[in-house]
């Protein structure tokens, strides 16, 4: 018996997120590695340098692979982009775990970078392209689960490592080495994967789109009407296209309704960093250690924390159709916001006396506690969304040159939060919270005042979308979570319009009435 289509598509994704297991991994494995003592020994005297311990975290060079990738994804293809970000990130990921100074880790941090700015860019924008309109959320969020699966397996080897190995070499460089392990395999069948078949129509091939998107979407079949209709949508966006001539990039800032987009899109990347999230990820030996807790307690608090963070990506994955992308966006911003208000409090009230006293007992498990929110609510709402939002935004044809622009947002903003947190928390101590405490608010108003819904949109309708979604959102129909299966029932009867805006503002409820024939062809 095949599988459902939509089952085939979901499979291909996940594969196809198999780098933010990288960049998930890497992102969890250099907070616990740093600490070791042997891999203090190995960096030498110049490891006493904060500019340079945070050097060594933040020269993740993944904004030097977002310009590049777009001229990659739209001459070679998704896979190909996807395939070659992995064989980069393999050479610096093999320097790290051969470092024999502090040059040769930060060359490793660079190129590993990277190979994780060009495969976490392209993960959703390929999933994206692939997807069924009412399940596109649910496709583009795997990248933050899957990130969330190689933090969790980070932390827990860093942990076994701090606990079984301490003093040895092996400590941080069984971590390290471990790191290349996913790349492996995608590097050698990522070419199995269908192709974008937005990328092959842009091209001009497109009896190779129509095969691709029936393997896709129906079982081979290239005259299924779901198959047809999507490729009347694709030619019509490609024909309009065609009259405004070659994407360029000066047109991302001189048109409009681009330039609206990729403010937007730049704007909450850079935000999910302005969470505070890198600062505990990069630091919290840091963090924990104002607080009174061992470096082993610490990882083992981590490693907790992964578990959790699992938890919170696994609901934004199954909810995140229904539920919209603008109100998530807001919850958990203020959610991470209040969080570090706690945070704050705590740590200003009783510095370094966590396990020095009796204050124990009221001050340690609320300090984790908060930490423990943060990370639920980040990565069921802020993480996740950060990626799929943007990635679905764009037409096809300025879709990987604008996703380049909006996810260096979230890198500058990686390496400013990474290279300052040190120095920061050394002389400013608790006050540092603050500046995260304020951004989660700020982050939620701004989200709430410009942001439309997007949930169960067509990709080819995105142009129309922000051409007339009005600047402020509040009170209009694109503040409302319609019917996510609409587009797809519009597309399967046929009864769609190739660039208009599709009538889904109505209530989910409403969606019954078409769930039968939606089933059926699925």
């Amino acid at each position: 018996m095949p599988l459902s289509p939509k089952v085939y598509t979901w499979l291909c994704g996940l594969f196809a997120s198999l780098g933010s297991i990288i960049f998930g991994y890497d992102l969890g494995v250099i907070a616990g590695v740093t600490p070791a003592t042997d891999f203090q020994r190995i960096m030498g005297s110049r490891w006493g340098n904060a500019n340079l311990q945070g050097l060594v975290v933040s020269i993740f060079g993944a904004f030097f692979g977002m310009f590049p990738v777009a001229y990659a994804a739209d001459y070679f293809g998704r896979r190909v982009t996807i395939q070659l970000g992995a064989a980069v990130y393999i050479l610096g990921g093999a320097l790290q775990t051969g470092a024999r100074n502090m040059d040769m880790m930060l060359a490793g941090r660079f190129f590993a970078g990277f190979g994780v700015g060009i495969m976490s860019d392209l993960a959703p924008l390929y999933q994206a392209e692939i997807a069924h309109p009412s399940i596109r959320g649910r496709l583009t969020t795997l990248q933050q689960f899957m990130l969330g699966i190689g933090a969790f397996v980070a932390s827990w080897v860093t942990y076994g490592c701090s606990a079984g190995l301490s003093g040895h070499a092996a400590e941080w460089r069984i971590p390290l080495g471990i790191q290349i392990v996913p790349a492996l395999p995608l590097i050698s069948f990522i070419l199995l994967l269908p192709e974008s078949p937005r990328w092959l129509a842009e091209k001009g091939r497109m009896d190779d789109a129509q095969r691709t998107l029936a393997r896709l979407h129906a079982n081979g079949n290239i005259e299924d009407p779901f198959v047809l209709a999507q490729m009347q949508d694709i030619k019509a966006d490609i024909s309009k296209a065609k009259d405004i001539g070659e994407a360029s990039w000066s047109e991302l800032f001189t048109v409009p309704s681009n330039f609206r987009r990729l403010s937007l899109g730049y704007i909450l990347q850079f935000s999910v960093q302005m969470t505070g999230v890198s600062a505990i990820q990069y630091f919290s030996t840091t963090i924990f250690k104002t607080m009174g807790f061992t470096a082993t307690r610490i990882l083992l608090f981590q490693s907790i924390n992964s578990i959790i963070a699992l938890i919170g990506e696994a609901a934004c994955v199954i909810w995140i159709d229904s539920t919209g992308r603008r109100m998530p966006m807001i919850v958990g911003n203020v959610a991470s916001g209040l969080s570090f208000v706690v945070g704050s409090i705590l740590m200003a009230r009783y510095p370094g006396e966590v396990h020095n006293s009796c204050i124990k007992a009221t001050a340690d498990h609320p300090a984790i506690l908060s930490t423990w929110v943060f990370n639920f609510f980040f990565s069921a709402c802020i993480g996740p969304l950060s990626w799929a939002y943007p990635a679905e935004i764009y037409s096809t044809r300025t879709r990987a040159k604008a996703t380049a622009i909006t996810s260096s947002g979230s890198w500058i903003s990686n390496f400013f939060i990474a290279q300052v947190t040190s120095p920061a928390f050394l002389h400013i101590g608790w006050k540092y919270y603050l500046v995260f405490a304020i951004c989660g608010h700020t982050n939620a108003l701004f989200i709430w005042a410009f942001y439309p819904e997007t949930t169960g949109r067509r990709l080819e309708e995105m142009d129309a979308l922000f051409e007339n979604a009005p600047l402020l959102i509040p009170g209009s129909a694109y503040a409302k979570v319609g019917d996510h299966r609409a587009a797809e029932r519009e597309l399967r009867q046929g009864t769609f319009r190739p660039g208009d805006l599709t009538e889904n503002t109505a209530p989910l409820a409403d969606e019954e009435e078409g769930k039968g024939s939606t089933e059926k062809a699925e």
